[in-house]
């Protein structure tokens, strides 16, 4: 059972990393210019995750959107995007992906989404971290999250999740994704994330937010 104050968590933070890569994730910090590639997908402001993030995670977001989304391992990005922005909004961006990209690729944005974070939680949890209780709700977890998403004012799905599950955890997480959906899937899920946050700040009036040129 998952409990927010002392089980495995979704952001499992330099623990995980040094099981993952200590080595690895010293180099990526010292070089701040990095470009890390989005799997399907071209670097940096043509259409990637900008330049990783390999500091320490926020676990305070990341439990509150984890438990926004229902229960860990089983979360639901709709039930998730309900809580942040409520019912009448979340059933209008849905209707709005769909018209923009269609119903086949909101669905898999949808189920990818949702195979990311349950991932993420299974890979965390042989790190066994302390966690904090759920304090954010909704539009303040929403500004929050796509706060944790920007880099020189663009917003990139990529970022977002290093800041949330580490950056050791987004990679392996995004492996997951393209062996089991496909490397398509993985670049669709990201395109359509980065347009469902950039609506969502602009919802909320963080109006100075920009999207990913790719778009």
């Amino acid at each position: 059972m998952f409990r927010p104050a002392m089980l495995p968590a979704l952001a499992a933070g330099a623990l995980f990393l040094a099981t993952v890569g200590a080595d690895a994730q010293t180099s990526m910090q010292g070089s701040s210019m990095m470009k890390q590639m989005v799997h399907g997908m071209p670097e940096g402001k043509a259409g990637g995750d900008g330049t990783p993030y390999t500091g320490s995670p926020d676990l305070q977001a990341a439990i509150s959107l984890v438990t926004a989304g229902g229960a860990p391992g089983d979360f639901s990005l709709v039930k998730a995007l309900t809580a942040l922005a409520g019912e009448k909004t979340a059933d209008a961006e849905v209707a709005k992906l769909k018209k923009q990209y269609g119903a086949a690729s909101v669905t898999s944005f949808v189920t990818v989404q949702n195979f990311a974070v349950n991932d993420a939680v299974k890979k965390a949890a042989a790190a066994g971290v302390k966690f904090p209780s759920a304090t954010l709700h909704g539009a303040v977890l929403a500004k929050r999250v796509v706060i944790l998403g920007l880099q020189d004012g663009t917003y990139y799905e990529g970022v977002q999740l290093d800041h949330l599950v580490t950056h050791g955890i987004h990679e392996a997480v995004m492996g997951d994704i393209d062996a089991k959906y496909g490397a398509a899937a993985d670049g669709n899920y990201h395109r359509i994330a980065d347009q469902a946050h950039y609506d969502l700040a602009h919802a909320l009036g963080v109006t100075s937010v920009k999207l990913a040129a790719y778009h």
